[in-house]
């Protein structure tokens, strides 16, 4: 931090105010921020670490702006909340035990497929569908799953989250948006806490950042309530193809690395 100019911490807010705006809505906003950071100057496992605490500060505004609004239903979603805490510690734990080439290999599928998802499916509105399972059941899958993701690595949990809110639980977009900020607080909260513990966050740092995206979350959150799946639906599908695209374009990807064998 003390090797950081003012010039350098300015331009790490400005990056973390957009990414407070982007994750309000899509999520995504990770991968603006934990590449800025390690151009900054910290280590892979510092950055990430560091960027939960402004990913944190993020989703827990965004998250008040749309209980205000009544967009969150508390009966189910404080047990989905506890399942996204307790894997959210659970991935950090595990972080350095799973090989990262899976996730280099998994994310960008998963992203180009919730691009696609989101830019070709007729049944996106903001009123509320039939559930697909139980609320046990997806307490027990999607935020498990999504969750340990989470405390591993994070970019495009947010997006994942929607896609299992709108497609599983049949809750409408800006319903999903509001719980997946819920879920996205909780397990960015929980993997803050082993990285804390660990001595990986870079305080001041994180917190300069923490106050910017707070700012973009609330920016954000109030332009999803207003515009509902007008705004949300492009800005979705726009993030998830250039997180993909992101990923892809990384020379360690092992997908860029099998295509550059073929051509």
């Amino acid at each position: 931090m003390g090797d950081l100019g003012f010039d350098t911490l300015a331009a790490l807010a400005a990056i973390s105010l957009l990414a407070g705006f982007v994750d309000a809505i899509a999520g995504g906003g990770g991968l603006l921020t934990v590449p800025a950071l390690i151009l900054a100057g910290l280590d892979p496992a510092q950055a990430i670490a560091t960027n939960k605490v402004q990913g944190s500060v993020a989703a827990a505004s965004a998250t008040w702006t749309f209980w205000r609004k009544g967009m969150i239903d508390w009966k189910s979603a404080w047990r989905f909340t506890l399942m996204a805490f307790l894997s959210g510690i659970a991935g950090a734990l595990c972080v350095r035990f799973l090989p990262r080439a899976v996730l280099d290999l998994l994310i960008p599928v998963l992203l180009i497929v919730i691009a696609i998802y989101f830019a070709l499916s007729r049944k996106l509105q903001d009123a509320d569908a039939a559930a697909r399972m139980t609320a046990l059941t997806f307490g027990l899958t999607a935020p498990v799953a999504i969750g340990f993701y989470d405390g591993i690595f994070g970019p495009g949990a947010g997006s994942f989250y929607m896609l299992a809110f709108v497609t599983l639980h049949g809750y409408g977009v800006v319903r999903a948006t509001a719980h997946t900020k819920l879920l996205n607080f909780a397990s960015n909260f929980g993997s803050l806490l082993l990285y804390a513990a660990t001595g990986a966050v870079v305080w001041p740092l994180g917190l300069v950042m923490a106050g910017a995206s707070l700012i973009g979350a609330q920016l954000g959150s109030r332009m999803a309530l207003r515009f509902g799946v007008r705004i949300i639906r492009p800005l979705l599908v726009a993030v998830s193809s250039l997180m993909a695209l992101r990923l892809l374009l990384d020379p360690a990807n092992p997908w860029r690395r099998a295509l550059a064998t073929l051509f």
